[in-house]
C-alpha cells in the first residue's frame, strides 16, 4: 500500500453495516408505538410515581447516555438495542420540552420555533460534513451521531408542536390526532408523486411525534376529559408490550434488515421542485386550519377542569375512606403547590397542578369505587385548585385559599 493510500485509509471513517432498519411499514408502526410511550411513560414516572420532572429528566438523560453508548458500539443494526434507544430518546425529548414549558414557563410557540431552528442547524451541519441526510447512509460513526442528535431534536420539536396545536385549537386528543395523521398521509402522497425521499422521510418522522402523543393522551385521559380512561400506567404497559412483541418479531424474521444498499431511487429534479410547492401549500393550509380553529369558541385545553362543584366533607372523612398512602401523596403534592404559590413561583405551581391532576385521575377508578361521595367532595376541591392555578391571570390569594381548603379536606 502506498503512503498516499495509507493516509487516505486513515482519514476515511470506518465503514459499518447499516445501523438503522429498512423503512418498511414495521418501521412506522413501531415508531408510533415509541412516541406514544414517550408521552405516557414520562408522565407515569414523573407524576404517578411522584419522582418529579427534573429528577426524571436527569435519570433518563443518564439512561440515554448508557443506551446510546451501547448502540454506538455495535457494528450493525440490532432491533432490540436500536428500538430501546428510540424509546429512551422519545421519553427524554418529551421531558426536555416539558421542563421548558412547565418549569421555566417558555411559551410553546417559542419552544417550537427554537427546536425547529436547532433541527435546521443539525441538518445543515450534517449535510455540510457528510453531503447526505439519508437514513440509508448511516454506516459511519459521525453519521450515526448526527442521526441520533436529529432524532432527539425531532422528539422535542414534535412534543412542543403537538402541545402548541392543542393549546391553539382546544381540540380533544381524539380530534387532535387526526391532524398529524392527515399530514402524514399528505407527505406519503407527495413522496409517491415524486417528492424528495429524504425530505419526505424527515417530515413524516417529525409528525409521528404529535401523532403518538395525542394517541397516548386520548387513551390515558379520563372519560370526562374526552379520553378513553385507561390511565398513563396502563397505556404505557400496553404500548411497551406491543413494542417488545414487534421487536421480537423483527429479530426473528429480520424483516427490516438492510442486507445491501440497492440502487438509489431515480430522482427527477423538476418533479421534486413541483412537490416542494405541494408541501408549501399543505403547510399554508395547515396554518389556515389552525388559525380558523383558534378563532372558534372553544373551552379550555384538553385536561382542563369542568365547572367546580363543592360539596360538604367532614373532618377526617377522606382519611377514613381512602388508603393513607394515596391521601399522603395528594397532601404532599398540594403542600408543594402551596409552597410555590407562597414563593411567587407560578410556573412551578402550574407544573405541580399537572402532577396532582395526573395522580388524582390515575386513582379515580379505585377511589370512586371505594367511596363515591367522598371522591366527589375531594374532586370538587381539586378542581377549584386546578382552575385557580391555571387561570389566565392567577390570583395568589384565591390559589392559597383553594389549596388550604384542599389540605383541610385531606386531613
Amino acid at each position: 500500500m502506498s503512503e498516499t493510500t495509507r493516509s487516505a485509509a486513515v482519514k476515511k471513517p470506518r465503514e459499518m453495516l447499516s445501523k438503522v432498519p429498512e423503512i418498511t411499514v414495521w418501521f412506522w408502526v413501531i415508531k408510533i408505538l415509541c412516541t406514544t410511550v414517550g408521552e405516557s411513560f414520562a408522565d407515569w414516572i414523573n407524576m404517578t410515581l411522584g419522582v418529579g420532572l427534573n429528577l426524571t429528566a436527569i435519570i433518563f438523560t443518564v439512561v440515554l447516555a448508557v443506551v446510546l453508548a451501547w448502540q454506538l458500539t455495535l457494528n450493525r443494526y440490532t432491533p432490540f438495542v436500536y428500538w430501546l434507544t428510540v424509546v429512551v430518546v422519545s421519553v427524554t425529548g418529551t421531558l426536555y420540552t416539558d421542563i421548558l414549558t412547565d418549569d421555566i414557563g417558555v411559551p410553546l410557540a417559542l419552544s417550537t420555533s427554537v427546536f425547529a431552528a436547532i433541527l435546521a442547524v443539525v441538518f445543515g451541519v450534517w449535510w455540510a460534513k457528510e453531503r447526505t441526510l439519508s437514513i440509508h447512509s448511516i454506516t459511519t460513526l459521525p453519521r450515526e451521531l448526527f442521526y441520533w442528535l436529529a432524532i432527539l431534536v425531532t422528539f422535542a420539536l414534535g412534543t412542543a408542536a403537538g402541545d402548541w396545536t392543542l393549546e391553539l385549537t382546544g381540540w380533544s386528543p381524539g380530534v387532535a390526532v387526526l391532524l398529524p395523521a392527515g399530514l402524514i398521509i399528505a407527505v406519503v402522497a407527495g413522496w409517491k408523486l415524486g417528492a424528495n425521499a429524504v425530505l419526505s422521510f424527515w417530515l413524516a418522522y417529525i409528525l409521528t411525534r404529535p401523532l403518538g402523543a395525542n394517541l397516548g393522551d386520548w387513551l390515558g385521559f379520563p372519560k370526562d376529559q374526552q379520553g378513553l380512561g385507561l390511565g398513563v400506567a396502563i397505556t404505557s404497559v400496553i404500548f411497551l408490550a406491543a413494542i417488545l412483541a414487534t421487536v421480537i418479531y423483527l429479530t426473528v424474521t429480520r424483516a427490516d434488515v438492510i442486507e445491501a444498499t440497492g440502487p438509489p431511487r431515480t430522482q427527477n429534479p423538476d418533479r421534486e421542485k413541483v412537490m416542494l410547492g405541494y408541501f408549501a401549500a399543505v403547510a399554508v393550509a395547515t396554518g389556515a386550519l389552525m388559525t380558523w380553529a383558534h378563532a372558534q369558541p372553544h373551552g379550555a385545553p384538553p385536561g382542563a377542569e369542568a365547572p367546580v362543584t363543592i360539596t360538604a366533607i367532614a373532618p377526617g372523612q377522606a382519611t377514613a375512606a381512602f388508603p393513607a398512602a394515596d391521601v399522603a401523596t395528594f397532601r404532599t403534592l398540594t403542600q408543594d403547590m402551596l409552597t410555590k404559590v407562597t414563593a411567587g413561583d407560578q410556573p412551578g405551581a402550574t407544573a405541580g397542578a399537572k402532577n396532582l391532576e395526573t395522580a388524582w385521575d390515575d386513582a379515580q377508578l379505585k377511589l370512586k369505587a371505594m367511596d363515591g361521595t367522598t371522591w366527589t367532595a375531594v374532586d370538587g376541591r381539586i378542581d377549584a385548585v386546578l382552575t385557580s392555578i391555571r387561570d389566565a391571570h392567577p390570583d395568589p390569594a384565591t390559589e392559597t385559599q383553594n389549596l388550604n381548603d384542599l389540605l383541610t379536606a385531606l386531613q
